[in-house]
C-alpha cells in the first residue's frame, strides 16, 4: 500500500489564472507579451499573445515553458549552462523539440512536485522572468492557501 500523497495537477483554472497574473504584471510594466502554460506532460493548457506583442514571442514563450518543464529549472538559471564549456552546451541542438535558454520560463510545483511550466516572451529576458515568477507565486501560493 502506497503512502505517497496525491498532488493535485495543474488545472485549466490554474492555467487561466497564471495567464491573467502574468498579463497583469506585464501590462503594469507597459510590456506586451505572449504567455504559455504547459501541464506536467508538456501539453498546452493556456496560451495568450497580446495583439501588439512581437509575433515570435508566441514561439519563445512556449519554448521557454518547455525548457523549464524538461529541466525542472527556471530558464534564467540555465543561460550559462549552454555557453561554450557549459554543462548543456550541445543540448539545444541534440533534441527534436527545441529548447530555449533565455530567461522567462519557470517550472511550476505543488507540494514539492512538478506540475507544469509557465513561459513568458516579448519583453527583455529579465522582465519576462519577473512576470513569470510573479504570476507563479501569486497563483500557486493562493491555490495552496485555499486548499489548506
Amino acid at each position: 500500500m502506497s503512502t505517497a500523497a496525491t498532488v493535485t495537477p495543474l488545472t485549466t483554472q490554474d492555467a487561466e489564472a497564471l495567464v491573467a497574473a502574468a498579463r497583469t504584471a506585464a501590462e503594469s510594466a507597459g510590456v506586451t507579451v505572449s504567455i504559455t502554460v504547459l501541464d506536467a506532460g508538456g501539453h498546452l493548457l493556456a496560451f495568450r499573445r497580446d495583439d501588439r506583442a512581437v509575433l515570435i514571442s508566441g514561439e519563445t514563450s512556449t519554448r521557454k515553458a518547455w525548457t523549464a518543464l524538461q529541466l525542472d529549472a527556471p530558464t534564467a538559471d540555465l543561460v550559462d549552462a549552454v555557453q561554450p564549456g557549459g554543462l548543456f552546451h550541445t543540448l539545444p541542438t541534440a533534441l527534436d523539440r527545441p529548447l530555449l535558454f533565455i530567461a522567462g520560463g519557470v517550472p511550476l510545483h505543488r507540494d514539492g512536485r512538478l506540475i507544469g511550466a509557465l513561459g513568458v516572451g516579448g519583453g527583455a529576458p529579465a522582465q519576462d522572468h519577473a512576470f513569470a515568477t510573479t504570476a507563479a507565486a501569486a497563483v500557486l501560493d493562493a491555490a495552496s492557501a485555499q486548499r489548506a
